[in-house]
């Protein structure tokens, strides 16, 4: 998902996706039988026999290609989700990424998208627990002006579904958090409140009421989550713990 949180301080650094609004003079947000024939109804076998010809045989021929012609023209989930490891795999979460190697990045993702096995992620259990961002093409979560030493070394983001709650958090060096409540749009679209943010995981603070944004989650299994920002965001994150509860 991406959430997106204020800075606060120098020692801000954003967390997990979800662009959000806010004023340039304002903190920043860190972050799918054939009929038969009773026995009973008939004491005689019944036969049936057509007449076959040249034409008939063609296009039985012709019949029987057709399926496994479509069969293997399109690549299942399993291949396009390892395509896409590959290619976000030397990009350092999107840090080292050009406008073509996020391109490259975006179509497959939208391949994915198409074949998402699960239609109402909302309504899923698999999009509970702690989620690990391993691609994002947003910036403000990036920090690619800042050196690598005062970038966050992994983001995660968790989800509960059964309490609308969503968490991100961050790991070296700042350990920030923030948590935010969802209000489902649809079966796979929420708006985010961020609530309280935590400052070096430890300091709380209330968020402003600005600090909001919606995600929309376009691809869900067990393994792997796709979601889109309402800036035009990509989120890619992989699930690392199913069991993670956000505190309420």
């Amino acid at each position: 998902m991406a959430l997106s949180s204020p800075s606060l301080g120098a020692h801000h650094h954003h967390l997990p996706p979800l662009h959000t609004t806010h004023h340039s003079s304002s903190p920043k947000l860190l972050f799918l039988h054939p009929p038969h024939f009773s026995s009973s109804s008939c004491n005689f076998p019944i036969i049936i026999r057509t007449a076959t010809t040249p034409q008939t045989e063609k296009w039985r021929a012709q019949v029987s290609f057709f399926p496994a012609f479509l069969k293997k023209g399109g690549k299942d989930a399993n291949t396009i989700k390892q395509e896409l490891l590959q290619a976000i795999a030397p990009l350092d979460r999107g840090a080292d990424a050009t406008p073509d190697d996020q391109q490259t990045v975006d179509q497959i993702a939208r391949k994915l998208e198409a074949v998402n096995p699960t239609k109402e992620p909302l309504k899923s259990n698999l999009l509970d627990g702690k989620w690990e961002l391993i691609y994002t093409t947003s910036q403000s979560i990036l920090q690619t002006k800042r050196p690598k030493l005062l970038r966050s070394v992994t983001n995660y983001q968790a989800i509960n579904v059964d309490t609308l709650r969503a968490q991100n958090m961050e790991s070296w060096p700042f350990f920030n958090q923030v948590t935010a409540n969802l209000t489902p749009l649809n079966a796979r679209k929420v708006a985010v409140q961020f609530d309280t943010f935590k400052i070096l995981g430890l300091i709380p603070v209330k968020a402003p009421g600005r600090a909001r944004g919606e995600l929309e989650i376009t691809y869900l299994d067990e393994e792997l989550r796709v979601s889109r920002g309402d800036k035009g965001n990509l989120f890619i994150l992989k699930m690392v713990d199913p069991s993670y509860r956000v505190p309420v």
